[in-house]
């Protein structure tokens, strides 16, 4: 384990360096076409974008994930809010020999997915939206959570606040000089008629180049983001069935989430390759399809493991299955016994189709702090906004007056 990590870590500098090669560049050419030909404009172009990035990173290491949970509307909840849910996050923290359980959140979203995300193991919170509880069985929510879990084992969640917060800033850098040279087109003209031939092409050129570097630099670093993203897909999936100890558990949450025709509301292109799944359907998924490894593909891989849960049964099912080279590296495929085990009887939901909206229903209102109240005469469950301030609510069906406690 510690090997793969070290890995991970060294793949995730490797990443970090070129993105933040691409800023620098990035910098240095829009200063040298903002600055009219002077011979240092491109050098304080660069100093510009690294401050940014360093004020952005700074920004992003104090409260990265508290940022990307409120960006994700994620609202911290209680034990009493989902006993199950907390009682998987337990089974699995103490699967993976964490010191720490980590924090627990739900979205308010009837799409069904999850992600990890913080600093450390030590900060790390799992945030799964109400659809996910609705729709998954124990032994898919485990299989969910157990993902999630190897992600925070693997130090991937730090790579990937870090590696937004570097996209964001090129996206930034990006967008200002873009837009800028939108506004000031028509000065633009002016200052090139008025200089001398020679002068006005070499700026003319370099403003090309900068245009151009500006429309692609924020492509490139979201190629190198994806590419290195969807291969961390794959290796916390095999850390989740490790874990787990049965693949087809999240072998079939996989299949209910990707099932799903309803695109998160409440998920953003930065926040997109956290996810266990790409969030968006029909044309934005087309656009983000590259932040995951196609989900039939990853399906595929975990009903073929029938050996054992171990990473090297996964490395077997994956070179069997896709033809490609080894995804989980060499030093983490030592021969160990992870002998798969059944399932908990529940690989089948019981739920009918309305009932599962109901229950979504539900879980939606009660993280919004909703109370719920029945009637004592017809068992009608009411349910009761935050913003109601009476102390007695009547029944709609049979009128009758019930106290509501507070």
């Amino acid at each position: 384990m510690w090997e793969l990590i070290r890995v991970n870590k060294r793949n995730s500098v490797l990443l970090l360096g070129a993105m933040g090669s691409v800023l620098l560049i990035l910098g240095y050419v829009l200063g040298a076409a903002f600055g009219q030909g002077h011979p240092q404009a491109g050098w304080i172009g660069m100093l510009v974008a690294a401050v940014i990035w360093l004020v952005m990173m700074a920004v992003s290491l104090s409260g990265g994930d508290q940022i990307l949970l409120a960006s994700s509307k994620a609202v911290p909840v209680t034990p009493d809010v989902h006993p199950m849910l907390f009682n998987v996050v337990e089974e699995m923290t103490i699967a993976a020999n964490m010191s720490k359980m980590p924090k627990i959140y739900i979205i308010n979203d009837p799409a069904p997915n999850a992600f990890a995300t913080g600093r450390s193991p030590e900060t790390a919170s799992v945030a799964v939206t109400a659809g996910l509880l609705a729709k998954l069985n124990r032994d898919e929510l485990q299989g969910v959570i157990a993902h999630e879990i190897s992600h925070i084992i693997h130090r991937d969640i730090l790579f990937v606040t870090l590696a937004g917060v570097m996209l964001g800033s090129i996206v930034l850098l990006s967008q200002i000089f873009l837009r800028g040279m939108f506004y000031s087109s028509m000065g633009s003209r002016r200052r090139y008629s008025s200089s001398s031939s020679n002068q006005g092409g070499a700026q003319a050129i370099m403003l090309v180049v900068a245009i151009v570097f500006a429309i692609l630099a924020p492509i490139l670093t979201q190629l190198l983001y994806f590419a290195l993203s969807r291969k961390r897909e794959y290796l916390a999936d095999a850390g989740g069935v490790r874990l787990t100890r049965y693949p087809e558990g999240l072998a079939s949450a996989l299949e209910k989430i990707s099932g799903s025709h309803v695109n998160m509301e409440s998920a953003n292109k930065v926040t997109a390759p956290m996810y266990i799944a790409n969030p968006f359907r029909g044309k934005k998924a087309m656009n983000l399809y590259s932040t995951h490894p196609p989900t039939e593909e990853r399906i595929r891989i975990l009903r073929n493991m029938s050996h054992g849960a171990a990473y090297i049964d996964y490395e077997k099912s994956y070179e069997a299955v896709t033809k490609r080279a080894a995804v989980v590296p060499a030093s983490a495929l030592k021969p160990e016994e992870v002998a798969i085990r059944d399932g908990s009887g529940e690989s089948k939901s019981t739920r009918t189709a309305k009932q599962q909206a109901r229950q979504i229903g539900d879980l939606m209102r009660t993280v919004s702090a909703f109370a719920f109240l029945t009637c004592s005469d017809c068992g009608l469950k009411m349910k009761i906004p935050p913003e109601f301030k009476g102390n007695q609510v009547k029944c709609p069906r049979c009128k009758k007056i019930s106290s509501l406690e507070k």
